[in-house]
């Protein structure tokens, strides 16, 4: 079994202007467009002092130029990048963080604005990493992040864009399943492919998760276009089933470059369905809302290495 546990760290806060192609606020509008300058947590002379980790001298330099979305959390719930605030905020609170301050559920979600638009010319591929404690352990299945359509047009929780979420109700209570979907639009019809760190043979062709709710787990899903695969870390530790990896449409093409909808919404700690206002879709027994805590919420617009993934492992839970 793969342990995950993590200390308490030192808490690190810096700024950095970093010029990309980013998710800006446009009067009301979230677009994907031009260039934007941006004030973050990062490197200090403290951090710069410290030997690099895999190359890096902070979390924020990770794939800093692919680097679309950010939640901090730090006393905020606004998007770091484009300051785009949460529509609606339901059980919301703001607590000790792996890095700074970190979100914290109680039966709770952020729902953003469905403003995000030509996802298509920017993000064919997609990587998502946050810090997670999850506390309910029962019989629900709580999502972190999910990319979807807006309510009034969304059919299916499943045809997401993008959906991590994570089950704790497993036959083995140490134990936490993690699960990332995804799914395409073309034409008329949805490509779906997901992962999870489940399934047989145990143990051989993914890793189980340990984690207690008072342990923070660094949950990382990746899709790469060019190979049409979906992997899922933890603790900077590739942990989903190998057979799920290589994903293929009905007629057996790989799927290749995603497909979004437009426009399309983020939801934090809530599945798309009835009960956070998705009109068109009911909301299952399984699926209850997150409790627990989620912090330094990260999109990219790649799928990054499994270097990478550990460099950002090692930093944040160094508070760098």
């Amino acid at each position: 079994m793969t342990q995950t546990t993590i200390s308490n760290t030192k808490k690190i806060k810096a700024m950095q202007k970093v010029t990309k192609v980013f998710l800006l606020l446009a009067g009301s509008a979230l677009l994907v467009s031009g260039t934007f300058s941006s004030c973050k947590k990062s490197s200090n002379n403290n951090n710069n002092n410290l030997p690099p980790i895999g190359g890096y001298n902070t979390s924020n330099d990770v794939a800093a130029a692919n680097l679309m979305a950010h939640w901090t959390f730090d006393n905020t719930n606004n998007e770091a990048i484009s300051s785009t605030a949460p529509k609606t905020v339901q059980g919301a609170s703001f607590v000790t963080g792996v890095k700074g301050q970190a979100l914290s559920l109680n039966k709770g979600y952020l729902a953003f604005p469905p403003t995000i638009t030509n996802l298509n010319t920017v993000m064919a591929s997609f990587t998502v990493s946050a810090w997670i404690k999850v506390k309910n352990n029962g019989s629900t299945v709580s999502t972190v992040f999910a990319l979807t359509n807006e309510p009034g047009v969304q059919s299916d929780w499943n045809n997401g864009p993008i959906e991590m979420y994570v089950e704790t109700a497993t036959s083995r209570p140490d134990t936490i399943d993690l699960h990332t979907a995804f799914a395409s639009l073309e034409g008329v019809d949805w490509q779906h492919g997901d992962n999870i760190n489940d399934y047989d043979p145990g143990d051989t062709a993914f890793k189980f998760v340990i984690a207690l709710p008072t342990d923070w787990i660094h949950y990382v899903a990746t899709y790469d276009a060019s190979t049409s695969r979906i992997k899922i870390y933890a603790n900077g530790n590739l942990v989903s089933n190998t057979n799920f990896e290589l994903r293929k449409d009905a007629s057996g093409n790989l799927i290749g470059n995603l497909n979004y909808p437009t426009p399309t919404q983020v939801l934090i700690g809530s599945f798309a369905n009835l009960a956070v206002g998705y009109t068109g879709i009911t909301t299952q027994s399984w699926q209850g809302l997150f409790t627990g805590s989620i912090d330094e919420l990260r999109v990219y617009n790649k799928a990054l290495a499994a270097s990478d993934i550990s460099a950002l492992y090692q930093l944040e839970k160094a508070g760098r």
